[in-house]
């Protein structure tokens, strides 16, 4: 089994829109990611024997960064895919001058939450209402990581 990391190109679009729709049941729109490539956000992807299984979107703004999505295609998970992609994503933006990493998880979405404090995030904050459920909304944690040593 082979597994890389590859920055995506216009053409992986198609794949990272239909990843993100089995993994969520709010997911982007094929638009919502064409607008977001053509923003200059970047995009890292995981492979595995040459299928894109995962993505990181996220965009970086002088010191701070955010990633904005990221997904794991429901077949592949559990294999360590998510964890390879923010430290790929971290590296980067390391590499550009990045001194903190944001994001904002669903309250309900506990392996995330764990993942990502394992990973060094810290909850720092929380936005009421931010994510759409079948009943309403529900709240997001916002959470930091410093990218400096």
């Amino acid at each position: 089994m082979t597994v890389e990391l590859i920055e995506a190109s216009a053409s992986d679009l198609d794949r990272v829109a239909e990843i993100d729709s089995n993994a969520f049941e709010f997911a982007w729109t094929r638009e919502q990611f064409q607008s977001s490539f053509e923003a200059g956000h970047r995009f890292v992807l995981v492979k595995e024997n040459a299928i894109i299984v995962g993505f990181a979107v996220y965009m970086q703004i002088f010191e701070q960064a955010e990633l904005l999505s990221i997904a794991i295609d429901p077949r592949y998970r559990r294999k360590g895919y998510a964890k390879m992609l923010i430290e790929q994503m971290s590296a980067n933006l390391m590499r550009g001058g990045a001194e903190q990493l944001f994001l904002e998880v669903r309250v309900s979405n506990q392996p995330a939450i764990s993942l990502y404090e394992k990973m060094g995030f810290k909850a720092i904050s929380r936005r009421k209402g931010y994510y759409p459920t079948k009943d309403g909304h529900e709240d997001a944690i916002v959470m930091q990581k410093n990218l400096l040593r």
